[in-house]
């Protein structure tokens, strides 16, 4: 199982270059093979207040509902924000993605900020890493 933070799910929704193409072969494999993949509760609210000024509110909407087709928010909960205040992270909001992972049984957290989550517990693994542990 994976978490996928938030930054892939706004390269493959803006298509940002030069990460889009890894995150939509991502999203390609797991739609297709319907793997366990996560996204934390916080991070529809997160990618939403981003994403929608470029591509409008209806449009943002459809692509989190069309998300949940093959990929399941993961549950969240006091214990959640918890065991994130306690992680030895920089940045809360990764510290709350690895809280995530844990609450959903995740291997690894995949994100384009792998430093970030040097000491994380939960590994973080790029896009074209996550694919090549999928497929291993």
């Amino acid at each position: 199982m994976i978490l996928i933070d938030t930054d892939v799910l706004i390269d493959l929704a803006l298509d940002r270059d030069p990460h889009a193409g890894p995150a939509s072969e991502l999203f390609d494999y797991l739609e297709i093979r319907r793997r366990r993949a996560f996204v934390a509760w916080h991070s529809l609210s997160n990618f939403y207040y981003l994403v929608s000024p470029a591509r409008g509110k209806r449009s943002t909407r459809d692509f989190l509902v069309d998300l949940t087709r093959f990929v399941t928010v993961a549950p969240s909960d006091t214990d959640a924000l918890r065991f994130a205040a306690q992680l030895p992270l920089t940045d809360f909001g990764d510290a709350l993605q690895v809280a995530a992972a844990r609450a959903c049984g995740a291997s690894f957290i995949a994100t384009q900020n792998t430093s970030d989550y040097r000491r994380s517990p939960i590994p973080a693994l790029s896009p074209e890493a996550v694919l090549e542990e999928l497929k291993g």
